[in-house]
């Protein structure tokens, strides 16, 4: 249990900066040990504003889906 409060503690933390803008997003994802869509995913979760725009994402996808 302890362990448990232990983790919830430290990803509220690490939330909490890069909510501040102390963590970049690439930042936040290696402290919570996540991938970039899984971080994000997660702020969405928290309710979290995503920290790209869609045509930035859409881009990307179109980047990814031409290799």
């Amino acid at each position: 249990m302890a362990r448990e409060l232990l983790e919830y503690g430290w990803e509220f933390l690490m939330l909490r900066y890069y909510k501040e803008g102390k963590l970049s997003l690439e930042g936040l994802a290696k402290k919570l040990n996540l991938s970039i869509t899984e971080t994000i995913d997660r702020l969405a979760e928290l309710g979290i504003e995503a920290p790209i725009e869609f045509e930035d994402y859409l881009k990307g996808f179109n980047v990814f889906k031409a290799k």
